[in-house]
């Protein structure tokens, strides 16, 4: 308490992470590493901005014109989507937030910061594949190769189990049970861990893929790189699209289409929908910690909308061209 000087950004980040994030509120490392990139992006667009190296800026320098400029180089130069904008602009508001009760003197620049609101995004369709097209992409990897077979364990572990990215390459072989009622445990986002069953071809692929690749070490991961390391995010993205292409040459419909690993998820969703798993069973399924998520996935069958349209009964109803009443309606409608 004897000094009562303000902590340099430099220290307040570090305190951020290590302190705050790490210790006080224990958040994931998906989150850290979140939170991480948006302070590499944010200090690299700040030294090009106004020309200060990263440990010699400021706090009052973070004022909302210069995270204003950083967002629209976010959508502008990097391509990112306005969800992602507001992904990184959460990140700095906890930030902010953090260091708003250590540096009073930088209180006006933290709250003009603050008031930068959120953008609103639009919500797409959900994209999702037919069984044939899912079908088509699991049989695509080359069986004869060891990088193959991977690929194949891999995909058929996605669509079962309808697993993001981070959850699947991070699965070990201790976290497979083949033993009775196949299962899975992933360790989910937001520390939440669920288990999901395996179908028989999907348990009877782990099988035979364990006995090739020798995977006797429990703590090792159940799909790992050349290396026998982890797999990362761009390794699964390039290995699907590898398979997408030689589906394609035997399933047209699948050409141009951007099918990327989180639509093998949605197709999973899908699929038990429509085969008339409840929504609550499919929530679980897949980690929403909400119904509300899931929900999503009911607005986009189309096949669910037809059979209730076809449940209307008909109405005769006079066609006729409907003319606006008045002058100022019509002007109102035309706009």
């Amino acid at each position: 308490m004897g000094d009562r000087s303000a902590p340099s950004f430099a220290a307040l980040v570090q305190r951020f992470f290590v302190v705050h994030l790490g210790q006080h509120r224990a958040v994931s490392p998906q989150t850290i590493a979140a939170y991480r990139d948006t302070f590499r992006l944010l200090l690299a667009f700040a030294e090009t901005s106004i020309g200060k190296t990263p440990s010699a800026v400021t706090l009052t320098d973070l004022n909302a014109q210069l995270l204003l400029d950083f967002l629209d180089h976010l959508e502008k130069a990097r391509g990112n989507s306005a969800r992602s904008r507001n992904a990184r602009l959460a990140a700095l508001r906890t930030f902010l937030k953090y260091a708003g009760h250590h540096d009073l003197e930088a209180l006006g620049t933290i709250e003009q910061a603050l008031a930068i609101p959120m953008k609103r995004t639009d919500r797409p369709l959900i994209g999702f594949l037919t069984r044939s097209e899912i079908q088509a992409i699991l049989n695509a990897p080359d069986d004869t190769t060891w990088a193959g077979q991977r690929d194949r364990v891999l995909f058929s572990l996605m669509y079962n189990t309808g697993a993001r990215v981070s959850e699947i390459i991070g699965v070990r072989c201790c976290d497979v049970v083949l033993d009775g009622q196949a299962a899975v445990h992933l360790h989910g986002k937001g520390r939440k861990e669920r288990c999901v069953p395996l179908w028989r071809p999907t348990a009877a692929l782990v099988r035979r893929w364990q006995r090739l690749a020798g995977a006797n070490a429990l703590d090792g991961f159940l799909l790992p790189n050349r290396a026998g390391g982890k797999m990362t995010r761009a390794n699964v993205t390039q290995r699907l699209d590898l398979a997408v292409d030689a589906a394609t040459r035997h399933l047209p419909s699948l050409a141009g289409r951007s099918i990327s690993p989180h639509v093998i998820r949605h197709s999973t969703a899908m699929h038990l929908l429509q085969s008339g798993v409840d929504i609550t069973v499919i929530a679980l399924w897949l980690g929403h910690e909400d119904t509300a998520t899931t929900h999503m996935y009911v607005e986009a069958d189309l096949s669910m909308k037809e059979l209730a349209l076809a449940k209307l009964q008909p109405q005769e109803a006079k066609i006729g061209r409907y003319r606006p009443p008045d002058q100022l309606i019509r002007f109102l409608e035309a706009l």
